[in-house]
Parts: structure tokens; C-alpha cells; sequence
């Protein structure tokens, strides 16, 4: 067996090796390198186990002929033995203010999980690969994002897997040929309207180019790290479950206190999603740099305010 193909099946027999027996696995398959690396090896895998594989396809309708390519997509997939193997249809606004890489992404992971949850899946395989880790990681510094953001994707995250972070672009390219698999090359991923593109095209190769290789290695590990550490930050933050009580928001670790206080603000109605560092930081002000100033104005109509050393969110 090609060393590529083995990598790629060795990392997808471990993302579902807890799986139950007998359950229903889907790849969401693109039909690029990496999501059709990964149908491959989980139609060879889960029989393999004990259990079942499929897949979904998600056609943003963002090209022309996108139909077409998915349908191919769904092709490949059926001649890997993947069943079932469904193909979604999403709309996609360009005017969305989140942008349009944003509202694509969000309008697939809402079709994965519908699709899921339909045919009772358990889980859901993403073809992300330590590349993609590490551009999420770059795209984090330069956006100035904390250590939960900088943490970049996890390996498993409720129905979601993704088994390929370990792995480098270039192992899943080979494990396609070693196999002769022919992935579609999607546009858009050599077009700089796109930021990710750019880091990917442009920015990653030129830190290689200052220091060395191993750049992509480097962010990943750092995220894995980071990660570590915000889950025992945002652990210590959960214990606290007095966000009001200015005296005992003083007493607290920056980093615990902004988590408290982000968590309170969007269970209060704020949008998670529309929510700041800068509008945590003004709440914080409330707490740490009073000076009898008002409202603290925040997304959803929301307003913070200070009274009698509580704050309140109305």
C-alpha cells in the first residue's frame, strides 16, 4: 500500500474507532483532494469495523454548473461504495454581512447537520488537514483573536470529525494519485477575492521563505497548546456563576473575567456571532474601570448596565 494511502485510512480508522457498531458515518465530499482522500478511506474503514459509510455533498450553487460538479461528486462517492450518498442544495447570500466565506460556511455546516440528522448519522468526517489548521491559526494572529479563536479547529466537536488534521495537503494530493482518484480543482481556491486564499497562496509561503520549513508543523502545535489552555480557562469561568456581582468580577484573572462576562452578554441575547473583543472589554469597564459612565451599548439591543456594584443587561 502507497505510504500516503496508508497515513490517510491509519488517521480515519482512528476518528472512529468510538464510534457504535453498526453506525452511520458520513464524508462531506466536495469532490476536492482532501474530501475525496477522505470518502476513500472511510468506505474502506468503517465496513471494515462495524460500521457504515456515506456521504454528502453540499452545492452552494455559488458557480456555474455547480449542480453538475456536485452530481459528479456524488458519483465518485457511489463508485467508492459510499452509501447512502446525498447531495444538498443551499442558498447562499452574497450580500450577507458576515461575507461571503462566512455565509458559505455557515450554510454548510447547517446542511451537514440537517442531512445528519435525517439519515442518523452519528457523525459527520470533514476533510480539513493540518494545513487548513494552520492557515486558521495565521488568519487568527492577524485578526488580533484570543486563545480560543488562535486554537483553530478541534478534532472532534460534537457531530463533527475531522480526521486529517494530523495530515499534510501534500499526503492527501499523493494518496489520490496512489489511488487514481480525480478530484476536482475548485476555482475559487486559487482566486484572491478570498482571504484564506491568500494566506494559503501568498502569506504561508513567505514565512517559509523567512524561516525555514516547518511553518505549517509549528502553527498547528501551537494551536493544539492554546487549545489546551482555553479549555481549562473556559472550565475555571463556568464555575463562576455570579456574572453580576461586580466585587467578585474584580477579584477575578483577566482571562477568566472576560470569559464570564462574554458568556453572560449572550446569555443575555447578544449575538454570539456579532459580539467583540471590544464589546467585552467595555463590560469589563464597568467592573474594573468605574467612573460612573452609562450603558454599554451592544449587539441585539442589548445594553450593560452598572448599579449598586451589580451589573445588569437589559
Amino acid at each position: 500500500m502507497h505510504p500516503a494511502v496508508a497515513s490517510v485510512r491509519r488517521a480515519v480508522r482512528a476518528s472512529i474507532v468510538d464510534l457504535p457498531e453498526g453506525a452511520l458515518v458520513l464524508a462531506a465530499c466536495s469532490g476536492g483532494p482532501d474530501s475525496l482522500a477522505l470518502a476513500a478511506a472511510l468506505a474502506v474503514e468503517a465496513p471494515r469495523s462495524g460500521r457504515v459509510a456515506g456521504a454528502v455533498i453540499v452545492d452552494h450553487n455559488l458557480q456555474d454548473a455547480s449542480a453538475e460538479q456536485s452530481r459528479t461528486a456524488a458519483d465518485a462517492c457511489e463508485q467508492l461504495g459510499l452509501t447512502p450518498v446525498e447531495v444538498a442544495r443551499v442558498t447562499v447570500d452574497p450580500a450577507d454581512p458576515s461575507g461571503p466565506e462566512a455565509a458559505a460556511r455557515a450554510a454548510r455546516y447547517e446542511a451537514l447537520g440537517r442531512v445528519a440528522g435525517e439519515r442518523g448519522a452519528v457523525a459527520v468526517a470533514l476533510g480539513h488537514t493540518l494545513d487548513d489548521q494552520a492557515e486558521t491559526v495565521l488568519l487568527g494572529l492577524a485578526r488580533g483573536s484570543g486563545a480560543r479563536s488562535l486554537s483553530g479547529m478541534q478534532a472532534r466537536r460534537g457531530l463533527f470529525v475531522r480526521p486529517l488534521l494530523g495530515l499534510r495537503r501534500a499526503t492527501i494530493v499523493a494518496a489520490c494519485e496512489a489511488l487514481g482518484l480525480e478530484p476536482w480543482q475548485d476555482p475559487h481556491n486559487t482566486s484572491d477575492d478570498f482571504t484564506r486564499v491568500r494566506v494559503r497562496l501568498s502569506a504561508m509561503p513567505a514565512l517559509e521563505d523567512a524561516l525555514g520549513p516547518g511553518v505549517p508543523e509549528a502553527l498547528a502545535r501551537s494551536a493544539g497548546m492554546l487549545r489546551a489552555d482555553a479549555d481549562a480557562l473556559d472550565m475555571w469561568a463556568a464555575q463562576i456563576t455570579d456574572a453580576t456581582d461586580v466585587m467578585v468580577l474584580r477579584e477575578l484573572p483577566a482571562a477568566i473575567r472576560t470569559r464570564v462576562l462574554r458568556r453572560a452578554v449572550i446569555d443575555a441575547g447578544a449575538p454570539a456571532g456579532a459580539l467583540t473583543a471590544a464589546h467585552v472589554a467595555s463590560v469589563e469597564g464597568l467592573v474594573v474601570d468605574w467612573h460612573g459612565q452609562g450603558a454599554v451599548s451592544l449587539p441585539g439591543g442589548l445594553e450593560a448596565h452598572r448599579s449598586c456594584d451589580r451589573l445588569s443587561f437589559r
